[in-house]
């Protein structure tokens, strides 16, 4: 009666790995329960979301085939364009949010077009919008920019309304720090960088007052939701946001922290399902309004009982 926070299936979006082919499911190794599967399964999976009270669902696309630039992310037959397609007709009253970046598109794992071993910020755009138009033209509810590329929210939020879209939403990636935490997600992806790291455009761990000015950037840029990533180690992040933004908050709670709790769990080290649930209650109380997690399907199942 008396407890103030919350959590229930509507706060709650599923993660999910789109690759090629048809009724293919692959376990992904480093993140127990998760696997890459097909849009036709993803529309499968979908209905059963939709079941257990989750509103929504962001695609990742594991392509077929890369090169440098990444063109599998703006083929209007691609793995995520599919996917979109087949959820919206398999269960029109899913949201579905898309992945806007490169990094799972391109041969050498970054997230921007790449010239002598230097990401190059402004040429990425256009790619982006490309890609993001293309995921609009599927059906796509949400486009969630995940690059960090500066400018990318007014870019998009332009030639989306130019391309006649000017429903779909922006979830920027506002705070995605630099994090040890994406391991499990890079092997899930294949999106591991082939040189150097993604330093010089994702955030320092060390910085707080930093994200507050790219959150005020992107939301001045036209972002209709912003998002902190991680989660777990970013609480103070989440909560300083909540107190100086009044707008939708998502945090992303990775594979790294997935895999922690499934790795304790199945050693008997942790009660995996009270640690989750703690874990998400901790993230809502931080002051998310809407918490991105590997853990939504079973946590659905266990709030719902």
């Amino acid at each position: 009666m008396v407890r103030e926070t919350v959590v229930t299936p509507a706060d709650l979006v599923m993660p999910l790995f789109i690759h090629p082919g048809k009724n293919r499911t692959e376990p992904i190794k480093a993140m127990p329960g998760i696997s890459r599967i097909t849009a036709d399964l993803a529309a499968k999976e979908c209905v059963e979301l939709h079941r257990l009270g989750i509103p929504a669902v962001l695609l990742f696309g594991i392509p077929a085939s890369k090169d440098t630039k990444g063109s599998g992310a703006w083929d209007k037959n691609g793995v995520v364009q599919n996917a979109v397609r087949a959820i919206k007709k398999e269960v029109p009253g899913m949201v579905v949010a898309t992945d806007v970046c490169l990094c799972e598109y391109t041969s050498h794992g970054h997230c921007g077009v790449v010239q002598k071993d230097k990401v190059l910020n402004d040429p990425t755009l256009d790619l982006l919008a490309k890609m993001a138009i293309s995921h609009a033209q599927a059906g796509a509810d949400i486009v969630a920019p995940s690059d960090m590329m500066d400018g990318r929210v007014g870019f998009l939020r332009k030639k989306l309304d130019s391309a006649g879209f000017i429903d779909t939403s922006i979830l920027a990636y506002s705070a995605k720090y630099a994090s040890a935490f994406y391991g499990p997600f890079r092997d899930a992806a294949d999106s591991a960088p082939a040189f150097g790291d993604r330093a010089t455009y994702q955030m320092d761990p060390a910085n707080a007052r930093e994200a507050l000015r790219e959150v005020r950037l992107d939301i001045e840029e036209g972002a209709d939701m912003v998002m902190v990533k991680p989660a777990l180690a970013y609480l103070d992040i989440i909560r300083r946001i909540r107190d100086s933004f009044d707008v939708p908050l998502a945090a992303y709670n990775v594979s790294g922290e997935y895999s922690m709790v499934k790795a304790a769990g199945s050693q008997k080290l942790l009660d995996e399902k009270r640690t989750t649930l703690e874990v998400l209650t901790s993230i809502k109380r931080a002051g998310a309004d809407i918490i991105i997690t590997y853990h939504a399907k079973e946590a659905a199942a266990w709030l719902t009982r």
